[in-house]
């Protein structure tokens, strides 16, 4: 590798021969303003350091470190969320007995596009959730929500069995206690979910190869799979045919993982569908209501552990709290507090204050109800949309107002603008977009990509129907439409109604 200097000129790169390949490689040029960029970073990161050991600054990090989630935190640079589109399809058969329905191709990629906002929007909400309690992000933090279609729709399996396969063992596998619960208690294992493991491991292999990625966080049922990735990006590593790749570890870039404890009440009982206590961080299935309702339920012995696992409430804060609230347990108060806290970091501030205040107006005494007025706040000015009050995703419509009909008739028909009008203008201006194929060419695939959307004819929409079915629109950054497409003949049984169902008049 050629060398270079922080603070000097850029030594021209050597040249080099990779004799496993038998052709030239060069060294990658880097900029003056990147080698600043980095300098800069690195005494930006010594004096944080220096603030941190004299006790002038306390990272989130090192609070989650002190509260006992997490040991020996060194630092983060990137911080990736990935979605299992691909696994998807085959399922994980942990901790089941039987095998996963067979998800459809159109179910599949409308949970992918509710997962994919359900996350951009929840990570906004942890950012300003944080900003409350000082915590502010630094410039040289990355974070990027991948999905693992984009590289496991175009991997040969050859690649899989040639640099993975001579490092897993049968033996080992048929004794992990997934397979073996399944083959004897439950309707036996198949092939798919036998490879599911080496799918999840090749995710971190290729993460690990391509991002550097070294910790693999996920719920404790997930151990078994993070450990078989430990194995198989530490095999491949040390037994690529790349030269290049092939390495010996240090201590240093070793891949790590660690698991989260299952969520359970004090009574052990857990969270979950089974139990009937389950709740969804989506809007469309567990309204902010019902989520700040759910928090508020939850009893005495169990309410002072949920502070400390959801919120960013300094602990002697927590402590105050929970002191008070024994006072009265019957004012619920850190039940309150918990609920507050726990919407605000999923759905923002806003979502919060009117869960809080809905239960307010509906539990209050009727002494409050005749005293208390009701606060309406009037505005003429549009509500920006952001992460916080973005509309619900999924819509139903009928083929009538999709098939055959302008872009802008559908947009308008699924709630994205207040009329054609609207849709007309932002389809000319290409304000509006469609999921499609990269590049634009009809339907969207298994990854999640937009095109803008143009005036064309209006027998060109059906073309971007996923499935014949699903119809992805967008406007803006947060206003998504998932629409599922059913015939007239469904949508007047189901009872449904939607803008120019009825020959609405004002569609202009």
């Amino acid at each position: 590798m050629s060398s270079r200097s922080i603070t000097g000129r850029i030594i021209r790169p050597n040249i080099e021969i990779c004799w496993g390949c038998s052709s030239l490689i060069s060294s990658r040029r880097i900029s003056q303003a990147y080698l600043r960029k980095t300098a800069e970073a690195e005494k930006q990161w010594q004096m944080k350091a220096e603030e941190i050991k004299a006790g002038k600054k306390e990272s989130m990090l090192s609070i989650l470190e002190r509260r006992g989630f997490v040991d020996s935190i060194a630092g983060m640079v990137l911080d990736v969320h990935q979605l299992g589109g691909a696994t998807a399809k085959v399922g994980d058969p942990t901790g089941r007995t039987t095998s996963r329905e067979v998800q459809s191709s159109i179910t599949r990629k409308a949970n992918m596009v509710s997962m994919h906002y359900q996350l951009k929007k929840l990570w906004v909400n942890v950012e300003k959730y944080g900003r409350r309690y000082g915590f502010e992000w630094e410039w040289a933090w990355r974070r990027e929500l991948v999905n693992n279609n984009a590289w496991m729709n175009k991997l040969p399996l050859m690649e899989i069995l040639q640099l993975l396969g001579p490092g897993v063992r049968l033996g080992t596998m048929l004794g992990k206690q997934t397979v073996k619960h399944k083959m004897e208690k439950g309707d036996g294992m198949s092939f798919a979910e036998f490879m599911y493991p080496l799918l999840q491991a090749w995710d971190w292999w290729y993460m690990y190869d391509t991002k550097g990625i070294q910790v693999q966080i996920g719920g404790s049922d997930q151990f078994g799979n993070i450990v078989a990735g430990i194995d198989a990006v530490k095999y491949i590593k040390g037994h690529h045919p790349d030269p290049l790749t092939r390495q010996k570890m240090d201590h240093n870039a070793m891949p790590c993982g660690f698991t989260v404890p299952l969520l359970t009440t004090a009574a052990g009982k857990k969270f979950g569908k089974s139990e009937g206590n389950a709740v969804w961080l989506d809007k469309e299935m567990t309204s902010t209501f019902d989520l700040y309702q759910f928090f508020l339920r939850s009893a005495d012995v169990d309410v002072g552990r949920y502070l400390k696992l959801f919120t960013f409430i300094p602990l002697p804060q927590i402590d105050a709290i929970m002191t008070e609230h024994m006072k009265d347990p019957g004012a619920r108060k850190a039940q309150h507090t918990l609920a507050r806290e726990f919407v605000e970091l999923v759905h923002g501030a806003d979502a919060s204050k009117e869960a809080e205040s809905q239960h307010r107006k509906l539990f209050r005494s009727p002494s409050q109800a005749l005293s208390t007025p009701v606060e309406v706040e009037s505005t003429d000015r549009p509500t920006p949309i952001t992460a916080t009050n973005a509309p619900a995703i999924h819509v139903t419509l009928p083929e009538s107002l999709v098939l055959n009909q302008s872009v802008a008739r559908v947009m308008y028909s699924a709630g994205l603008v207040a009329s054609r009008s609207e849709g007309h203008r932002l389809a000319k201006n290409q304000g509006a977009y469609i999921g499609s194929k990269p590049g634009g060419g009809g339907g969207m695939g298994n990854n999640l990509d937009f095109t803008p959307i143009k005036l064309w004819n209006p027998t060109v929409t059906q073309d971007f129907l996923l499935d014949g079915q699903l119809l992805v629109l967008r406007t803006g950054k947060w206003k998504v439409k998932v629409v599922k497409v059913v015939s007239d003949e469904e949508f007047e049984r189901l009872g449904l109604d939607a803008p120019g169902w009825k020959k609405d008049q004002n569609l202009e």
